[in-house]
């Protein structure tokens, strides 16, 4: 006796094929992307020394370069409070003059922030120490008491990272070389500014990779790593070889260019 086959309308099939395809959807998507964190991350990869960067902006593609900065920052590996440390310290020029300076301090494996000094031509100076949660903005404490602005949204952002893995955004040339490439990642990337806004994952997309030209005719294989968000275009040049960063160039609302480029050497 033949068994009869039972066949489903196929209304009833296409839920079922929808919620198959929804679950595949979701498991890709999860797939491509990573939330970074101290297990994910290699910091073996950062050269110490010092390294420069030329900065400058253009009001229009086409336009002549304006507003040029130059950018120092000197990476070592120091013990901090008998933690072994990732020292960064930056120094950035304007045409005659030093506006910003900046010593950062990391955790030498998964390179969560442990003390951070800033000090700024126009905004003045902030210490951030992230070991005894205190800061100090232009010689005065933080605290709950704080009812200005500026000074309690400072404090509220840098109570909010204690309690989670952070990386410092003021170091992002040298937290995009210790993420974990490959074509077509996103990385979530929870960025903290201290003294500025509260902690955020910001999420970076790995494109895919381009050529850049160096100096004796070298051709250097770059990742490119892209961010994007309302009036902002980001894109990163990441060598695959070394994992510096080597340009950026960034749009703002379609009008205003930045470019970073990493100097091969400066005296």
């Amino acid at each position: 006796m033949r068994k009869k086959t039972i066949q489903l309308p196929i209304i009833f099939l296409l839920p079922l094929l929808a919620l198959l395809l929804l679950a595949i959807g979701t498991r890709a998507q999860k797939a491509d992307t990573i939330l970074i964190d101290a297990t994910n991350v290699n910091t073996k990869v950062l050269k110490e020394g010092v390294h420069r960067y030329l900065v400058y902006f253009k009001m229009g593609k086409d336009t002549n370069r304006s507003n040029t900065q130059f950018w120092t920052r000197m990476i070592e590996r120091s013990p901090y409070n008998s933690k072994d440390a990732i020292v960064v310290t930056q120094i950035w020029e304007d045409k005659d003059t030093v506006v910003h300076k900046v010593k950062s301090i990391c955790d030498a494996r998964s390179f969560q922030p442990l003390y951070h000094e800033s000090w700024w031509k126009q905004r003045g100076s902030g210490t951030y120490d992230f070991l005894s949660k205190s800061a100090v903005f232009n010689n005065q404490s933080l605290s709950d008491a704080d009812t200005a602005k500026t000074r309690k949204n400072a404090w509220t952002a840098f109570k909010d990272s204690w309690d989670q893995y952070v990386l410092n955004w003021h170091l992002d040339l040298e937290v995009f070389p210790i993420l974990p490439y490959k074509k077509g990642v996103t990385f979530l990337v929870p960025f903290y500014d201290p003294g500025f806004s509260a902690p955020k994952n910001v999420a970076y997309t790995v494109i895919g990779s381009d050529m850049l030209q160096g100096y004796d005719d070298q051709k250097i294989d770059c990742w490119l790593l892209r961010h994007e968000e309302k009036g902002n275009i980001e894109v990163f040049w990441i060598s695959k070889k070394t994992r510096e960063v080597l340009k950026l160039e960034q749009e703002v609302n379609g009008k205003l260019y930045r470019y970073k480029i990493k100097l091969g050497f400066s005296v």
